[in-house]
């Protein structure tokens, strides 16, 4: 379709931290910073692992805790170092068919949930069923890029 697309995603490590209680964009910037430790060495084997797009929050209707991803290089996909940190984990997500709707410029967390609803929106109108009590949001670009920006939200398919 013009407005989304349907993406297979096959399974694979994310490395993951759960910030509670804060607003979405401050748990975004916690997040990071502590996948970003991890990435820089803070891990058990102290090894340095490259910066890998999208970054993923997953954002639950009605609740306030924010769970931050990056995804693990393909080269660390069989063993991911482990973290050091207790709250940042290793998560294998399952296989799964995800919609999709890309936007550009800076986005806030209101502009996806602005996204994520016209999203949800066409797709009830077109039929299509998915999980509608939680979505992802991707982003794409280090906060220096200025311009050809490339953020996403995503529904699972049911």
């Amino acid at each position: 379709a013009k407005d989304y697309e349907l993406r297979q995603y096959e399974t694979a490590k994310w490395v993951s931290t759960v910030i509670r209680g804060e607003t979405q964009k401050e748990a975004m910037r916690q997040g990071f910073w502590k996948l970003f430790h991890y990435i820089q060495g803070k891990n058990e084997k102290e090894m340095k692992i490259d910066m890998t797009v999208p970054v993923t929050c997953l954002v639950k209707s009605g609740c306030t805790d924010f769970k931050i991803s990056f995804f693990v290089p393909f080269e660390h996909q069989d063993c991911p170092p482990q973290p050091t940190d207790s709250d940042v984990f290793i998560e294998e997500r399952k296989a799964a068919a995800l919609f999709v709707r890309s936007f550009g410029g800076f986005a806030s967390p209101e502009k996806y949930a602005e996204e994520a609803d016209a999203l949800a929106r066409t797709l009830r109108n077109r039929g299509q069923l998915f999980h509608e009590d939680f979505f992802y949001t991707a982003g794409y670009d280090s906060p220096f890029k200025l311009f050809n920006r490339h953020n996403e939200v995503w529904y699972f398919k049911k």
